[in-house]
């Protein structure tokens, strides 16, 4: 599709043309400005939502003794020793993808587009890809398998994986069966759809897999301590408080779970409700192990520790703050764009009801709503080594959309290899070139390192967000200016970044700058790249100066984008979908050769009227 770039359409975007100087001279205009200020903040976390649920003396006896190994038997030495037994069903709060269920039903697991032959699917040994690895250890395809079809066509299919993953598996050991987040999560989903597993007329197979769960919960509660990070043992705690509510005999291991729950809690989630990878995925992974957690709760007609409920009413913001104007997730920390109708069903299940978080300065984003437009801003350094999860090097990234479409975007899917996306395609996803920000000699701000962490590079990131009042309704503006230190140690420069979103959402301004800062010195030049990842099916036409870009959006609009001293280029780039699947898009690429001694860019995206 060609779309012409008329004189009048290039006049018109050259008359809208504002000045930063002329934006910060009325800035500094009385009454054009308003105090910069945290812009509703989240409700900080006390203490005491950490603290243990309260209990009476004797139930805080029972819950040290277990803690010390002391389990039921030698609580109750005079008892008679029960076969494994379920107190109760749990009806599951989170339906599953009918899709990959029925894929489950046809022989494969579903994975980010990806179709694996379940027969051929390793269930001990070697690591697999970790999204494969949670799948097949972690029984994530259990919700799904229950939502494709009636539970009496479904039970035999899942008996025999069930069964296949038993006999590869008999007793715990050091394969990746074995990691403390693959089991708690195996072990809460085992728990939720226990009548898709015991259903069956076979009772030598349910003993089997009753005293499964047992042993699992028992091996459990020695090893939670050993998990791989902070979510993992925040699951491996979900479990064990859920073996105790619907697992005989499981009063005193309750106590010991709920205690351990709220306290690892605190170690997992900031001030402002944001877990600490500062990963959307992991956010929504915390929230769905509590909604979890209270279903286990309403089945046994037990009313959860009011903690959880304090705990799972902050999370629910941050979350929100990173959605788009579509209901659907932004690319941030190896995040997919996770479908509205996904993240909706979550926070339906919370029993949530909140605004999203406009300015989680711990958790790190800011959120701009102008009319039909958002602005997401990453404004905080990258998680560090031993919290993030397929962490990426995106500081002072931003995603754009106006209404349903997205237009600016980072590439996201880092958390996805091993579906459709590649494991060597997965490292270039994390780094700073897969996000739309600015890099100098098209080196990392900060180092992605092959593991999944994250190692040197940004520490500090300052960030002021500010209001402009304009002459006429619509005419203001929210500024956010942002730096980070990612490339002092380097190349002694700090990198600026400021955007202004009018509130009418119809124009976004941006200016890269690059400060020098400390001793390093400042000769030679340098390469600058800005990178603008689009996104899916924008149309585009050059202009004749090739400075403007016009972007034909899918559902009609013509918006323009404008560099204010350099060429625009047009290069191939992709973007990860809400299953996780690799999209062809392309991105508006703006690349200089400038000196060490600093440099500014300047930018404009207006939509054309």
């Amino acid at each position: 599709m060609a779309i012409p770039l008329g004189p009048d359409a290039e006049y018109q975007a050259q008359q809208s043309e504002l000045t930063f100087a002329a934006i910060e001279a009325r800035m500094s205009e009385p009454g054009q400005l308003n105090e910069p200020g945290v812009i509703e903040p989240g409700r900080a976390l006390a203490l005491a939502d950490f603290s243990p649920p309260q209990v009476s003396t004797g139930e805080r006896l029972v819950r040290l003794a277990y803690r010390f190994g002391l389990g039921p038997r030698a609580l109750n030495p005079f008892g008679k020793r029960a076969a494994p037994r379920l107190t109760a069903t749990v009806a599951n709060p989170l339906p599953g993808d009918a899709a990959k269920g029925t894929a489950v039903r046809a022989g494969h697991f579903l994975l980010h587009g990806l179709k694996a032959p379940i027969a051929d699917i390793e269930f001990t040994g070697p690591r697999l890809a970790p999204p494969l690895e949670r799948l097949v250890h972690g029984f994530s395809w259990l919700p799904d398998l229950e939502a494709c079809a009636a539970r009496v066509q479904c039970t035999g299919v899942a008996e025999r994986i069930l069964g296949r993953w038993l006999t590869a598996n008999p007793r715990p050991d050091a394969t990746p069966a074995w990691d403390v987040g693959n089991v708690a999560h195996r072990l809460l989903g085992w728990l939720i759809h226990a009548p898709l597993i015991l259903s069956g007329q076979d009772r030598k197979f349910r003993s089997r897999a009753l005293h499964a769960f047992d042993t699992t919960a028992s091996w459990l509660d020695r090893n939670v301590g050993r998990a791989e990070d902070k979510l993992s043992e925040v699951a491996g705690w979900t479990a064990i408080t859920a073996a105790g509510l619907l697992l005989a005999d499981g009063r005193a291991r309750r106590l010991y779970g709920e205690a351990g729950l709220v306290h690892a809690l605190g170690d997992l989630v900031g001030d402002d409700g944001g877990v600490l990878s500062r990963s959307p995925l992991c956010q929504i992974e915390a929230i769905e192990l509590l909604v979890r957690l209270k279903a286990c709760y309403s089945a046994v007609r037990t009313e959860p520790p009011s903690q959880i409920d304090t705990i799972l009413g902050v999370l629910v913001p941050p979350l929100l703050a990173v959605l788009h104007g579509d209901g659907a997730l932004s690319a941030w920390q190896g995040a997919p764009a996770l479908p509205a109708s996904r993240i909706q069903s979550l926070i339906k299940a919370s029993g949530v009801r909140t605004r999203p978080l406009r300015d989680a300065r711990q958790w790190g984003y800011q959120r701009v709503a102008a009319q039909r437009s958002i602005l997401l801003f990453d404004s905080a350094p990258p998680p560090v080594a031993r919290h993030a999860r397929d962490g990426c090097a995106s500081t002072l990234a931003f995603e754009f959309s106006h209404g349903p479409e997205r237009i600016i975007v980072n590439c996201g899917g880092g958390a996805c290899a091993g579906g459709l996306i590649p494991l060597r395609l997965a490292q270039g996803l994390r780094a700073t070139a897969a996000h739309s920000t600015l890099t100098i000699d098209d080196l990392n701000s900060t180092a992605v390192l092959i593991n999944g962490k994250l190692g040197t590079g940004v520490s500090e990131v300052d960030i002021d967000r500010r209001t402009l009042s304009g002459d006429a309704p619509g005419t203001g503006a929210t500024r956010l200016e942002a730096s980070h230190n990612g490339y002092v140690s380097r190349y002694g420069l700090t990198h600026r970044r400021i955007l202004i979103l009018r509130d009418d959402g119809t124009e976004l301004r941006g200016e890269d700058s690059l400060v020098p800062t400390g001793r390093k010195g400042k000769r030679g030049t340098i390469a600058v790249i800005l990178r603008f990842h689009l996104g899916p099916h924008i149309e585009l036409a050059k202009g004749r100066d090739g400075m403007g870009v016009t972007l034909a959006l899918p559902d009609g609009s013509l918006w323009q984008f404008r560099s204010g001293r350099d060429l625009v280029t047009v290069e191939e780039s992709l973007w990860a979908d809400g299953q996780g699947r690799p999209i062809g898009t392309r991105q508006l690429v703006i690349t200089a050769k400038v000196s060490r001694s600093g440099e500014t860019f300047s930018w404009l995206l207006k939509k054309m009227r």
